[in-house]
């Protein structure tokens, strides 16, 4: 999306469907100080444009059983295309799988994955994870805390 229509109300109505996607075009309209049909054709534009692509739940991971995230880096034998579009699709197909991320660096992968608990991750690794061809070497982190986390560095 051109910048240059990508201005001081967009990013405003940005951070009020950020926090609700839900919150009325009313609503937005007089925080922003525009009209319901600006508003409208604004957020219409920026979906046209794919700056939004979807609107969405925020779910409490905790609150549905998964208590914990883990961070494995991965290293895959092989950097064939058929290896990563493999590692790829594999991934897709676990559900716990949360985030993935090609990366540059030691590692090939920076995968984001929830459960339950360190049993629960046991049983992921043994049968899904070491049960993808081509791993080299994995190394796993438990997080402990959050600190932060954004879907956009747009602030409020």
């Amino acid at each position: 999306m051109d910048e240059k229509f990508f201005d001081r109300h967009d990013q405003a109505i940005l951070r009020i469907l950020l926090d609700d996607s839900r919150t009325p075009l009313q609503e937005i309209g007089k925080a922003v100080g525009l009209s319901t049909t600006s508003c409208w054709n604004r957020i219409k534009r920026m979906t046209d444009a794919g700056a939004i692509q979807s609107y969405t739940v925020k779910v409490d991971l905790a609150q549905i059983g998964y208590q914990d995230t883990v961070i494995v880096q991965v290293t895959l034998g092989s950097h064939s295309q058929e290896t990563l579009d493999e590692f790829g699709r594999a991934l897709e197909s676990i559900p716990e799988v949360l985030e993935a991320f090609l990366i540059s660096g030691d590692y090939d992968y920076f995968i984001r994955i929830a459960v339950k608990d360190t049993r629960d991750y046991e049983r992921l690794l043994r049968e899904k994870l070491y049960k993808i061809p081509g791993i080299r070497h994995s190394k796993s982190s438990f997080v402990l805390r959050t600190l932060k986390k954004k879907d956009t560095p747009l602030t409020g």
